[in-house]
């Protein structure tokens, strides 16, 4: 192990202790290991947007834009990549309190446009695929086979499963009617299937946590202690003899 990459495996060592430190309680290492990470990520983000957003799509079209005007003597502008560049500038306008209402157009711009072209993907991704998806669905599902057609009951109860947990869940939400009866049955039957789809989403997230806790102690362990701590000790020991 060189000597850029010994460094480099203790600082990440030394970096992932003072996180689980706050597994103790709260103390000064967690928090420098924390506002570190902070002012590194915002320092690469800000890097990144600036060479794959800022600079490709308003500072080098305006670059040749103005290139154009002085060999060429023609105006080349882009007018909407000027729009939106002044609307981005007006942004900046937040850290100076007295012209802070000026940064609302931008932010006003910017929202909105997310919010109308998110309201599209979302619409087909969560909803109208998700409805095709349950529609099309057969409760009985048929394959075929080496000795001919067979009843596929896994398929077909979990295609049962979803379609009645679907509905249900659906019929929780319709409040234009009091649930009782066989509303209300077929509500309560919705409530345990979005328990059931809650913990599912939770156990997921926290096997998640668990992986990333996984990999760390595999670092600190076979990246960390044994190259660049008992390899040396051990080596410092064989060449003293006492190994």
């Amino acid at each position: 192990m060189d000597g850029l990459t010994l460094l480099g495996t203790w600082i990440a060592a030394l970096l992932t202790l003072c996180i689980l430190s706050f597994l103790y309680k709260d103390n000064p290492f967690y928090k420098f290991a924390e506002y570190l990470f902070v002012g590194v990520s915002a320092g690469f983000w800000i890097a990144y947007n600036y060479h794959n957003l800022l600079l490709p799509n308003l500072i080098d079209p305006l670059k040749g834009a103005f290139v154009v005007l002085l060999l060429e003597g023609r105006l080349d502008f882009r007018w909407l990549t000027i729009i939106a560049g002044l609307l981005g500038v007006t942004m900046l306008f937040r850290f100076f309190p007295k012209a802070a209402w000026v940064s609302r157009y931008g932010i006003a711009f910017s929202v909105g446009l997310g919010a109308g072209l998110m309201f599209i993907v979302y619409l087909q991704a969560n909803c109208i695929y998700q409805i095709w998806g349950t529609v099309k669905l057969s409760p009985v599902v048929i394959t075929e086979g080496p000795g001919g057609q067979h009843f596929d009951w896994p398929t077909s109860v979990s295609n049962t499963l979803l379609i009645v947990g679907v509905v249900s869940a659906l019929v929780y939400f319709y409040f234009s009617k009091e649930h009782k009866g066989v509303l209300g049955s077929t509500a309560r039957l919705g409530i345990w299937f979005l328990m059931v789809s809650f913990g599912a989403a939770f156990g997921y997230t926290v096997m998640a946590r668990i992986s990333l806790l996984i990999g760390r102690m595999e670092f600190l362990i076979d990246g960390w202690l044994r190259p660049a701590v008992i390899a040396p000790i051990q080596g410092a020991l064989a060449s003293l003899g006492l190994l």
